[in-house]
């Protein structure tokens, strides 16, 4: 979830509606990109929060259905989750075209994600500087932000990768993982490897979202050869690197 609002908030700091980098000092957005997120989180009040008590924050953001009509809608039900019970009402309908291991919970997703969802949004509203200890271990929309700031601009960088090194590539691994997703790995690489460390990190759960399914994780990594990817956990940090030998 940190990486989903980081993305949408670099997307509402730096870009305009057309996908245009907007230049400019980007603390002038950052209001705006707060909006953006409360919008997409937003979720309807269940009618049990006090009014005026500072410790329970405002999870419907219906107010803001003009500025983002495309985050969230007149009676303040926010994209994530439109899209959540969109899901689980299309599992229910269609039992025969998801997976069992799935279906067991549209029904669980339907009638309780709302509840969950809404005392998320709560916590993410809590100040970076909050006095009180119910902040800590939290994400926090400050923490969104903040990151949002240091990476700057949305970007898509994905080299192309010459013929000769992908059947290289493919000659090197074993039969069933496929070569796309190691020479996913090497563009990855490529595209954020800094210049004063060899190392990069891989974010293992975008990946599998990536992927569609947990098999990059928990089927395909470990079988990579190490002569092709080298991996670390220095420091409890899932880190990697390709060989010399395999970049273009």
């Amino acid at each position: 979830m940190s990486r989903i609002l980081t993305v949408l908030a670099r997307g509402y700091l730096f870009h305009g509606k057309d996908g245009a980098v907007i230049w400019g000092d980007p603390h002038d957005r950052v209001d705006h990109a707060r909006r953006a997120l409360c919008a997409w989180c937003s979720v309807p009040e269940d009618g049990k929060r006090v009014q005026g008590k500072e410790w329970q924050f405002q999870t419907d953001f219906s107010e803001l259905h003009p500025e983002f009509p495309e985050l969230v809608d007149a009676d303040g039900v926010g994209w994530f989750l439109r899209h959540v019970l969109r899901a689980a009402d299309f599992m229910l309908a269609h039992p025969e075209k998801v997976r069992s291991t799935s279906l067991k919970y549209a029904e669980v997703l339907r009638s309780k994600f709302a509840s969950a969802w809404r005392s998320k949004v709560m916590q993410y509203q809590i100040p970076i500087f909050a006095p009180q200890t119910k902040g800590a271990w939290t994400l926090r929309f400050d923490d969104v932000l903040a990151d949002a700031l240091e990476l700057g601009p949305l970007r898509r960088e994905e080299p192309e990768l010459p013929h000769k090194l992908t059947e290289k590539v493919k000659a090197a691994l074993p039969k069933e993982i496929p070569a796309e997703v190691v020479c996913t790995l090497i563009r990855y690489y490529l595209a954020n490897r800094q210049d004063d460390c060899e190392w990069v990190v891989l974010p293992v759960a975008s990946f599998d979202a990536y992927f569609g399914d947990t098999s990059f994780s928990k089927k395909y990594l470990p079988k990579i050869p190490a002569e092709v990817v080298e991996r670390s956990n220095a420091f409890g940090i899932s880190r990697y690197r390709i060989t010399e030998e395999y970049l273009p």
